[in-house]
């Protein structure tokens, strides 16, 4: 649902990289110390934006390139995209350490400043999108509301369903469903998704 159109923005940044899957399916080094130096700044970056602590953000990030090497002969080069499949990887390893002990003590432990927010994290857009694409990314988030922009953070960042959204911000669930729709219809008439 609201991941399957958020990871739209990934798939973006990836562009056709079949030569790259080839690649890493026949275990070349220089493959993954590609898909790292194309990856790393933003799987870091939606990883912090997650558990809001950087020593574990960088540990997670490097277990989802180990993660990515050890099932790179899954990827069917002609049908994926690597970087949806790598920030998948990258976003459920983030949301099993905070469902984890661990994660739950550093949450408990840790307040998010409120003027944190993923563009202060992902600033690498200018380097892994063409200018256009940045210039539609932005134009079609600019017109959601801020409760909508908030309902996809709290389901993309947090991995909240929308009842816990809806308990979390003290909104009736139906509220939070029709914010969650809205928004998607948003986004699918910006980048004209069937």
């Amino acid at each position: 649902m609201i991941w399957h159109i958020l990871i739209l923005f990934a798939d973006l940044i990836s562009g056709n990289e079949t030569e790259l899957i080839e690649r890493l399916r026949r275990r070349d080094p220089d493959a993954m110390s590609d898909l790292y130096d194309r990856y790393s700044r933003i799987v870091y970056s939606v990883i912090l934006r997650v558990v809001r602590n950087a020593s574990v953000a960088e540990e997670l990030a490097q277990e989802t390139f180990l993660r990515a090497w050890n099932r790179s002969g899954d990827i069917d080069a002609a049908r994926a995209r690597i970087g949806p499949w790598l920030l998948t990887i990258a976003r459920n390893r983030a949301i099993d350490y905070l469902r984890s002990t661990a994660g739950q003590q550093q949450a408990s432990t840790f307040e998010l400043v409120s003027s944190e927010r993923v563009t202060l994290f992902v600033n690498t857009e200018d380097r892994m999108v063409d200018q256009e694409q940045a210039r539609r990314i932005r134009a079609a988030f600019s017109k959601l509301k801020k409760n909508q922009r908030e309902v996809l953070e709290l389901a993309y960042f947090e991995g909240l369903s929308q009842s816990e959204m809806a308990e979390k911000l003290g909104q009736p669930l139906g509220t939070i469903k029709t914010w969650v729709r809205t928004a998607l219809t948003s986004l699918r008439e910006s980048f004209h998704v069937a």
